[in-house]
């Protein structure tokens, strides 16, 4: 009998082993990069009003400044997923959180649409080169069993960035303005970022999919599974990840990736539209209904309130019922909320209601969405899967708060806005029910987890 142990890939060891505190750390460091990218990122949308009345720039115009940070996104995501899949996900973290410190505290300085404009689009560069890149890292610490809860967990972050960064621009605004916000919005990632040198790992997939570093490897597996390293110290020689060679986004139309993909980009851009157009124009929206701008602003945070329970629960609903039931759902209920804020006069506390619930329903949605993408692709092609389903999406974040500044310019009230982003929601639900009928769900599609991570 052979008494050599069998040596194993680096996902059968993290899947098998109970999550051990190493790996909760890693994905508690990888959301509250997270929170800090929620925070910046929906900062603009509650201070806009207050930036407005001080720079007597029209709130009719900024549209383009909504947008901007998002078309920063969309390139940051789209370009550091093969960057990061040929290098590692840790320092294109930490970058990315040092540049969207850094522009968030330049902002404060603007005082013209165009300076709000370009530095708006440079904030958006490190928050969206941050985001796939931690989805990646933590998902490559993730069991298989406990994917889909701890990636929709690990998305609490955005939108409880967003609540708290809404919660102190009530607090803050009227007692020491607008720039209040965004100095602690650039002051705290700045630290954090400093912080994440020290305490924040490579992925360990990464680096066995690389076949180097072996000691360094040893010494993560140690703090995941110390019974396995005790039992055999030579056994870091781990059979590495089948390497995709050339350009990395031609791999998510191979070997089969490419219905699911596709399948995969469009309820991203939907929902993102959905998500960036409530989010974007409902503090103006709710003000132009007679709402103090901390009522509006307050109502508004209600959504990433909402998104926070969503982001808890989806991927437990997504394990019982499945995403294709789960997310088709929740864009119909979105679409309905939406329509009942336009057609009913309902009061402030039926607002807050309406509002956690329509939160819920979208960002829980892209919740699961961000879980399917990661437990879809390999770990060669992770954060370029990834950062593509975002960058794609973010197609329709750009267009959201674009298409709400024209339509107030057409004269557009805000029943008419609410029904359009229920018309959005309405077309985010056809589209999961469409992939169904093109050839099965996003479920079915992500069965073929890492497949290639498995011995030869």
């Amino acid at each position: 009998m052979n008494s050599q142990p069998q040596k194993r890939t680096i996902s059968e060891i993290i899947h098998q082993q109970p999550l051990s505190r190493f790996q909760i750390w890693t994905i508690f460091v990888c959301g509250l990069v997270l929170v800090l990218d929620g925070f910046d990122s929906q900062a603009i949308n509650f201070l806009a009003p207050s930036i407005a009345d001080a720079t007597h720039i029209p709130i009719h115009t900024f549209g383009p400044i909504f947008s901007a940070s998002l078309v920063g996104l969309m390139i940051a995501a789209l370009a550091t997923g093969p960057i990061a899949d040929r290098w590692g996900r840790k320092w294109p973290v930490i970058l990315s959180t040092l540049s969207f410190a850094a522009f968030a505290l330049l902002t404060v300085r603007a005082t013209t649409f165009r300076e709000l404009v370009v530095l708006r689009f440079l904030t958006g560069l490190g928050l969206g080169g941050a985001m796939p890149n931690v989805v990646a890292l933590a998902s490559e610490y993730s069991p298989k069993r406990l994917l889909a809860i701890l990636v929709s967990v690990l998305f609490v972050g955005m939108p409880l960035g967003g609540y708290v960064c809404g919660q102190l621009s009530a607090l803050m605004v009227p007692r020491w303005g607008w720039h209040s916000v965004l100095y602690v919005g650039g002051a705290i990632p700045l630290a954090i970022a400093l912080l994440l040198v020290i305490v924040l790992p490579e992925s360990i997939q990464f680096l066995a999919a690389r076949g180097k570093d072996k000691e360094r490897i040893g010494k993560i597996l140690a703090r995941i599974a110390p019974e396995f390293a005790a039992m055999d110290p030579n056994l870091v020689a781990i059979v590495p990840d089948r390497r995709h060679e050339g350009v990395p986004v031609k791999h998510l139309f191979t070997e089969g990736r490419a219905p699911a993909t596709l399948l995969l980009w469009i309820p991203y851009f939907m929902n993102l539209l959905l998500i960036y157009f409530t989010g974007s124009w409902m503090p103006p929206l709710l003000r132009e209904e007679g709402m103090s701008v901390s009522a509006g602003v307050t109502a508004t945070a209600f959504i990433s309130l909402g998104g926070i329970f969503g982001c808890l629960f989806e991927g437990h609903l997504v394990k019982w019922r499945g995403a294709s039931v789960i997310l088709s759902c929740e864009f119909a209920l979105a679409g309905a909320l939406a329509a009942s804020l336009a057609l009913t006069s309902a009061p402030y506390h039926a607002v807050l209601v309406m509002t956690f619930l329509l939160g819920f329903m979208m960002i829980g949605a892209q919740g699961g969405l961000n879980a399917q993408a990661a437990s879809f692709y390999p770990t060669s092609i992770r954060s370029t899967g990834v950062g593509w389903a975002l960058g794609v999406g973010r197609i329709g974040s750009i267009i959201g708060p674009l298409v709400g500044g024209w339509l107030l310019q057409f004269g557009w009230k805000t029943r008419g806005m609410l029904l359009f982003g229920a018309a959005v929601a309405a077309c985010a639900g056809v589209s999961i029910l469409a992939s169904n009928l093109v050839g099965g769900n996003i479920t079915a599609y992500a069965s073929p987890i890492e497949l290639d991570e498995l011995p030869s």
